[in-house]
């Protein structure tokens, strides 16, 4: 019997990379562990694709702070208290500010995320408590084709459905940025709700608590912060969209402020189209202005990941606890 394995001891020692002389056993417990070929091998692999990830996270941060240098030195010097509250001047130049562009920003942001919330958040409470099989499959592939549907397509589509014909309006451009926000909330929701453990429906299950109340007296507060989160980012997201704005609020006064979008003809004043506007304008001024409006739009959405990074921290520990 042990001539009859010798060749595959002999084969298995080959592959390992350490062969044996014939007749000592193939392992032995009382031996020191030595690395073998395929350990060095995997040891190199491994160091590897580490040090791929590594430069490519090094990379995405370089990127990002590039992309943040630029913006603030090239706007840090038309940043002031009047830029961000006056309007801007009748005639152009470089006194104006941004200031019905920044109200107008919060305003369409504001509607568009009480617009999204709601859906969203029912949207993953019915994929995630109710629905089963092939309903569920078939939201959850629709909400990752939303996700990854161009800006411009949703400004055209509410295009011909509310400003064709009628105008641009305040409303149809948080339709549009509450269409963009709705994918990100619900998915951000599904997957917070899904880490609730289970064993507290079950225990509410057991006290014979109805399914709702269960819904909003256990699940909903425990997955709360992460929810808040989601929302917050899907803003911030929502904030620096410029195609479709463009399309649907973009012909707008930026010297008179507006505080209600649902006027029809009339578009709202936001940063996102003005930066777009000023960048095609020749007069020198008007490009300090747009890096300006850029720095604080940088502003607001880094505030806003920042703050949403703060509130998913503070539900990791209280999840911790």
């Amino acid at each position: 019997m042990t001539d009859e394995l010798q060749p595959v001891t002999e084969q298995l020692q080959a592959e390992s990379g350490e062969l044996q002389p014939p007749g000592e056993p193939l392992f032995d417990p009382g031996a020191p562990l030595r690395p073998s070929g395929n350990l060095r091998r995997r040891e190199i692999v491994g160091r590897l694709g580490t040090g791929i990830c590594t430069a490519a996270a090094v990379l995405a941060v370089a990127v990002l702070g590039i992309v943040i240098f630029t913006v603030a030195k090239r706007g840090a010097s038309a940043i002031s208290l009047n830029f961000l509250i006056k309007p801007a001047s009748l005639f152009g130049g470089p006194s104006g500010g941004i200031g019905p562009e920044l109200v107008g920003t919060i305003v369409l942001v504001a509607l568009a995320a009480a617009l999204a919330t709601p859906v969203g958040i029912l949207t993953a409470l019915f994929v995630t408590e109710f629905a089963r099989g092939r309903p569920a499959q078939i939201v959850r592939a629709v909400l990752d084709l939303m996700q990854g549907l161009p800006s411009i397509i949703v400004g055209v589509l509410v295009f011909s459905l509310l400003v064709a014909g009628t105008g641009e309006s305040g409303y149809a451009g948080s339709i549009a940025l509450a269409i963009i926000m709705l994918p990100l909330i619900a998915r951000a929701a599904q997957e917070v709700i899904l880490l609730v453990p289970t064993s507290l429906r079950e225990a509410a299950d057991s006290l014979g608590v109805n399914r709702w109340r269960t819904i909003t007296g256990v699940v909903l507060p425990e997955a709360r912060a992460g929810i808040v989160t989601g929302i917050i980012l899907a803003v911030a997201r929502a904030a620096g969209e410029t195609a479709p704005l463009i399309l649907i609020d973009g012909v707008f006064n930026p010297s008179q402020f507006s505080w209600n979008p649902f006027v029809g003809n009339h578009a709202i004043p936001n940063i996102p189209v003005e930066i777009f506007t000023l960048s095609e304008q020749a007069d020198p001024s008007s490009f300090t202005r747009a890096w300006g409006a850029a720095l604080v739009l940088l502003a607001m959405i880094l505030f806003a990941n920042f703050v949403a990074r703060l509130i998913l921290a503070r539900s990791a520990r209280k999840l911790g606890r």
